[in-house]
Formats: C-alpha cells, sequence, structure tokens
C-alpha cells in the first residue's frame, strides 16, 4: 500500500505556547549550579523538623545560581518516598524544593522563573529516567521540563540532582495562555481519612464519591483556593454522564497521558497502584487537563498496576496496551470509560503507534540515553552522596539492579522486549488509514478544507479559533468526484466560516483503527494566521 504520509503539504504546524524563553534554565545540554548558604550550622536538622512536622514552612537562607546571588530564599525539603526512605537510610542526599521570591518577591530567574524542584533521582541507578522521560512526554503533550543541577550547601558539594519545571502559574500560562483557573495536584494524602458515610473511593481516580467535598479531601490536592466543585463534576461527568465529557475533559491530552504511561510502563501514576502523580487544570472555557507528574520510576521503576502481584522483568515487558480496560476495572474511570469508547480507542492505539515508532522503533531513545550519560558522567563520578554504587550508572541500561530490596529493570532491558510486544499486538498491527496532502483554502466568508486519505471509512476536521480552547469536531466528506481509482485513495473535503487563528487537525478513521495529521495532534496542529 502506498505511503501517502510523505506527501502532506508544508503548512504551518506549530503549538498553543508562546516562544522559547531566550535562557533556557531546563536544558539537558548544561548543567545547572545550585549553592545554599546557611547561616544556622544545624540547617539539616531544622529543615528535618519542618518536613516532619508535616508543615509547607521554608527555613530562610542565600542561594548563588550560575553564579547570580538570590538572598533571603525559602527552602524545605520535598518529596515523599524520596524524602522518607532515603532519610531513614540515613543519606544526606535529600530533595529540596527552593523558592527564589519567598522575601524577596521581584527575584526570579530568566523566564520568570521562582522555584527550582531538586529531585535526589531515588530508585533510579541509571540516573536518566526523569529527564529521559519528561523528554519523550513533552513531544506529546504539556510536560515540565528537566534537567540535571549540581548541589552544594555551605560550598560543600551535595551531589547530582534532577532539576524538574513546576507544574506552576507560570507553566499553566505558557501553555495554556492563563493561570488563574482550578488547579488540582492529584496525589493521595495518606493521612486524612474520609468520614465513614463516603463511599469507597480509591486514591486519585477519579471516581465518583457524591457531591460531599469531605469524601475528596484526602485524594486530591487542591492548589487553588476553590475548586472542589469542579473536580467534583468532573468526576461526575466521566462516570455517570459520560456523553458529556468533552464539554469538561481534554479527552486527546488524557489519551496521550495514559498512552505515554504505558508504553513506559510508568506504574507510578494513574494506571498503577497508587493512581497518582499527575495534575489536573480547569481553563476559562471550563476544560480540565490532565498532565504528567514525578517520573523517577518510569521505565518500570514501579512494578504494580493495582491488579494482581507486583510484576517480574517479563510481565512488565508484556504489559497489556489496555490493563484495566480489559480487567473492567471500575477504580480506573479514566481509562474504562475512555478507552470503552470506539472513536477514543482508536485514537488511544494511534498514539501508543505514534511514540513507538517517533522514539522507540527508531532507537531515538537509546541515541538520547548515550547523549545524556555522556553528559552528566563526570558528575555521577564525584557524586559521593550519590544512593546507588558507580557501577550501577552504567549498568541500570542493560541489568536489573537490587537496591534497598526493589529490583529497578535496566532500561533498555525493559523496553527492547516491550517494543517487540507492541509491535505485534493484534490491534496494533492492524493498517492504519494513510492521510496525504491536507489543504485549505480561503474563498468569501468560507474556508475550505481537504485531505486526501486512504484506506477511511469516516474523516474529521478537528478545530478551534483563537488559542487554547477545546477542538471542536466536523464530520468531512467523500467527494467521489476526486477519487483516484490507480492511486487507491479519496479527496475528502470540509467548509468553516472564516475565522483568523483557526487552528485544526484531521483525524482518519478505519473499521478498528484511526489515524492523525499532522500525528501529534493536538499538541501540534495546522494553523491560517
Amino acid at each position: 500500500m502506498r505511503n501517502l504520509l510523505s506527501s502532506i503539504c508544508l503548512l504551518l504546524i506549530t503549538t498553543c505556547w508562546g516562544a522559547a524563553q531566550e535562557v533556557d534554565l531546563f536544558s539537558v545540554d548544561s548543567i545547572l549550579e545550585v549553592k545554599l548558604y546557611f547561616e544556622q550550622t544545624n540547617w539539616d536538622q531544622q529543615l528535618d523538623d519542618l518536613k516532619q512536622a508535616g508543615e509547607d514552612k521554608r527555613l530562610t537562607g542565600n542561594v548563588i545560581i550560575n553564579g547570580r546571588k538570590f538572598e533571603e530564599v525559602g527552602v524545605r525539603y520535598k518529596g515523599n518516598s524520596s524524602y522518607f526512605n532515603v532519610r531513614n537510610a540515613g543519606h544526606s542526599k535529600l530533595p529540596f524544593n527552593i523558592k527564589l521570591d519567598y522575601k524577596g518577591k521581584e527575584q526570579s530567574l530568566p523566564g520568570d522563573i521562582t522555584t527550582l524542584k531538586l529531585s535526589n533521582v531515588f530508585r533510579d541507578p541509571s540516573f536518566l529516567r526523569e529527564v529521559l522521560a519528561y523528554e519523550i512526554a513533552g513531544e506529546y503533550m504539556p510536560a515540565p521540563r528537566a534537567n540535571f543541577a549540581k548541589v552544594y550547601v555551605n560550598d560543600k558539594f551535595l551531589g547530582l540532582y534532577n532539576n524538574t519545571e513546576s507544574i506552576d502559574e507560570l507553566f499553566l500560562d505558557q501553555y495554556y495562555g492563563e493561570n488563574k483557573g482550578t488547579l488540582v495536584k492529584c496525589d493521595p494524602n495518606w493521612h486524612v481519612k474520609a468520614p465513614e458515610a463516603c463511599p469507597k473511593g480509591d486514591k486519585a481516580s477519579l471516581m465518583y464519591l457524591g457531591q460531599d467535598s469531605t469524601c475528596y479531601l484526602g485524594l486530591y490536592e487542591m492548589k487553588t483556593d476553590e475548586g472542589w466543585g469542579d473536580l467534583i463534576e468532573l468526576t461526575r461527568v466521566l462516570n455517570q454522564d459520560f456523553e458529556q465529557i468533552e464539554s469538561i475533559l481534554d479527552v486527546d491530552q488524557a489519551l496521550w497521558m495514559l498512552a505515554f504511561d504505558n508504553i513506559l510502563v510508568n506504574l507510578d501514576s494513574y494506571i498503577g497502584q497508587l493512581c497518582h502523580n499527575y495534575y489536573l487544570y480547569r481553563d476559562s472555557s471550563g476544560i480540565f487537563h490532565p498532565m504528567v507528574w514525578d517520573m523517577n520510576l518510569a521505565f518500570g521503576g514501579f512494578r504494580r498496576t493495582g491488579i494482581g502481584n507486583s510484576l517480574s522483568n517479563s510481565a512488565m515487558a508484556r504489559m497489556s496496551p489496555f490493563v484495566h480496560f480489559k480487567e473492567k476495572n471500575k477504580k480506573r474511570p479514566l481509562i474504562t470509560q475512555l478507552l470503552g469508547d470506539p472513536f477514543y480507542r482508536k485514537i488511544y492505539a494511534a498514539h501508543i503507534k505514534t511514540i513507538l515508532q517517533e522514539q522507540f522503533l527508531s532507537t531515538k531513545y537509546l541515541q538520547r540515553v548515550e547523549t545524556i550519560q555522556a553528559i552528566i558522567k563526570t558528575y555521577v563520578e564525584e557524586d559521593e552522596n550519590r544512593l546507588y554504587e558507580l557501577e550501577a550508572f552504567e549498568a541500570n541500561i542493560d541489568t536489573t539492579i537490587r537496591v534497598k530490596g526493589a529490583s529497578i529493570v535496566g532500561i533498555k532491558e525493559l523496553m527492547e522486549p516491550r517494543i517487540k510486544y507492541l509491535q505485534n499486538h493484534a490491534l496494533l498491527k492492524m493498517e492504519q488509514p494513510l492521510i496525504g496532502e491536507v489543504e485549505h483554502i480561503e474563498y468569501g466568508e468560507f474556508t475550505g478544507f481537504t485531505a486526501k486519505v486512504e484506506g477511511a471509512k469516516r474523516v474529521w476536521l478537528c478545530y478551534r479559533e483563537n488559542g487554547c480552547g477545546p477542538f471542536q469536531r466536523l464530520e468531512m466528506f467523500d467527494d467521489s468526484g476526486h477519487h483516484d481509482e490507480q492511486e487507491g485513495d479519496s479527496i475528502w473535503g470540509g467548509t468553516l466560516e472564516k475565522g483568523k487563528g483557526l487552528q485544526y487537525y484531521i483525524v482518519a478513521e478505519a473499521e478498528h483503527t484511526a489515524s492523525l495529521s499532522p500525528a501529534r495532534a493536538a499538541l501540534q496542529f495546522y494553523e491560517i494566521k
């Protein structure tokens, strides 16, 4: 069958947010230098006391970042397992959260960045999982950037850390063009117990637990002053009024997130036993957007789906792309409800194939492994406080490393058989429609759209005007007068009223599969200026 994808016309493909900052503090090619200074000789004990008390208070100190000094910044330890497990094991390399504008409200780094989140590479002997996973995610959905930082305290080298971008007002404004909506961190507080009258939920799974917000308090962290009603309505629609789901949820972004988590066996996420580590942002149009978070256990660093026992290396490699869906697991409605819809299921499979082809079948991920390891190798060798032996740094690419009772599978060791398994999955082996040339033409008060497509039963124009709101769907029609018998393809067309800043992409749907153009829609799309 002729591959029409090569003939896509060179229309503008763009993204929703503004241009990148001139100085990228999260560039993987450069290592950040962070030097913290505290007057207190027992600074570590004071930070421990604040963390153990469970309060969001900070210790004041100064910091020099890449030679630039910031005074009276606020510092606290962050994390759960990465703090408590490491501290209990007697290690000094603990994760930091540094707020630059804690006292001096004008203090910020280039790009108006005011917070540094420094992780201690917990349960990742390779040092690569966080940075590599975020890099891959960012090619398909809004995702934080991450790189590495050399961290010192009172001029003593503490170690090489991950430096991860915050999901905060700046991040939201960059990706959604606004930041005043409801922001939810979907991470349960294990110490908060729901009232006995509440239905039994399962962590941050988006199960509907009724209209009483106290039933949700221990399962989600509200980052804005208000928003419990918004979150409850999302869970109600997802579980009880699913036909309205596109009026409240960015379905495509949710499908990208689920596809990404599944391919990378990122089980410390919505799809795993703990069902957490993602954010939800509700924009001014009323749409919730899910965002990935916390990647140090991607690539099989956590082994439990919540169904059955902990997975072996082989079981992780062969984990179904439809885990939870095929079991009809009511505790994971984001999966069972979305994949229960035939159209969304086809889009999900298309997203899996796109990530699989672009990142893994192409061996791009292995090229990035080699490049990143070469950048950080010297600093890993100098890190005397690293949580794992130096030999594990390189070995954990190809070999499972046993650390503190946990087995951390090698990245390549996991992904090589996983790639083969997904490549040969019955649904993922099916041929997709082929989308060739995509064009638009303006005439009078209208804009006409055409797409050359092979092997489709239906074709959709997904569009929006002026920015970052939800895409709408318009069914396109096969103009049989433009059917090319020799080439075996057809021209599909649709018309809209002319609008400035119109953004669009194409979905071609067959019996069991679908294709998108651009393939990374809706992070990328065609635009009419």
